[in-house]
């Protein structure tokens, strides 16, 4: 924050911040915010439990000329959608689909069983779900294969944000590498070091976008699969795609949910995050699956300021 205020000739003016902070919450007030856990690779000590918003200033009272004032904290989905809103007034749901995964939407007042006190003048207020932890409780332990549970075991958080793990950009990746290890091991594969590899959702996204399966056979060797056939390219494009489609069609399920849950005439899903943005083949696999999911929906899906919709 010194450096940008130093560049931009304004260290010593006060001025607004809008703090997105991309991790489960209480909301405490609109600039404040207690952390609650921290998600993917994140586990700072000394925060959890911690208002946020105050640490922040606390670190701006440090540097002298930082004269920044905290007027609001979200987090990422919240801000898409928010960011949706303003863009079009149909947007009525924000998506995250980066590192990790979370939605956030427009709930009925009346429909909120666990709202306390008197209920506010308005209809609707903004619902952060935070289903990246969705099946924490093991309502998803029916469906995760072997290894959906290495990945988890590996991972930073054990047994939390089981939702995301099985498709978010922080493990999409992971997921991948560890399917060619064991078509390795099966001589489905020829062989290959694939632990020594670092495949990450940026693979997978090149992976998809190449149909030339030459080209996906010269990046393989480049990563040191130098035993690689073209067979080996189209196996691992399979892989690539058969994981994409799931996790694409895991995400419909829950965004298809909420559509029938708002039950609205015409929606606007606003989308953000990496993994949706470069990955060449989600938006197409989500249309078609939201659309078997929720049929009778109209869901909006353009593209406008570097934004998904």
């Amino acid at each position: 924050m010194h450096n940008f205020l130093e560049e931009k000739g304004l260290l010593g003016k006060k001025l607004p911040l809008g703090f997105c902070f991309s991790f489960p919450m209480i909301q405490t007030g609109i600039n404040e915010g207690i952390l609650v856990t921290w998600t993917k690779s994140f586990k700072c000590k000394n925060v959890v439990g911690k208002e946020v918003v105050q640490m922040l200033n606390h670190a701006f009272s440090k540097k002298k000329g930082v004269d920044v004032d905290v007027v609001a904290v979200i987090n990422d989905a919240t801000g898409t959608m928010m960011m949706g809103s303003y863009l079009d007034k149909r947007s009525a749901v924000g998506m995250i689909l980066g590192t990790g995964c979370n939605a956030a939407y427009f709930e009925r007042v009346d429909k909120i069983e666990k709202w306390e006190g008197k209920h506010p003048g308005i209809d609707e207020v903004i619902i952060d779900i935070e289903w990246g932890a969705f099946g924490d409780n093991g309502v998803l332990d029916f469906m995760k294969t072997d290894i959906d549970k290495q990945v988890d075991l590996a991972s930073l958080l054990v047994h939390s944000f089981t939702f995301e793990k099985l498709f978010a950009g922080k493990y999409i990746g992971e997921i991948v590498k560890r399917v060619l290890s064991r078509l390795i091991d099966e001589n489905v594969l020829s062989r290959c070091d694939v632990e020594s590899w670092n495949f990450t959702a940026a693979d997978v996204s090149n992976t998809m976008e190449e149909s030339n399966f030459k080209k996906i056979l010269e990046n393989l060797k480049s990563k040191g699969f130098l035993q690689a056939t073209l067979e080996d390219a189209e196996i691992v494009h399979y892989v690539c795609t058969v994981i994409s489609i799931r996790g694409s069609l895991l995400v419909s399920i829950l965004l298809a949910n909420l559509l029938r849950r708002m039950d609205k005439e015409d929606v606007t899903i606003a989308i953000d995050g990496s993994l949706f943005k470069h990955h060449p083949k989600y938006d197409k696999y989500m249309e078609k699956f939201i659309a078997t999911l929720a049929p009778g929906k109209k869901v909006s899906n353009d593209s406008r300021r570097g934004w998904k919709w």
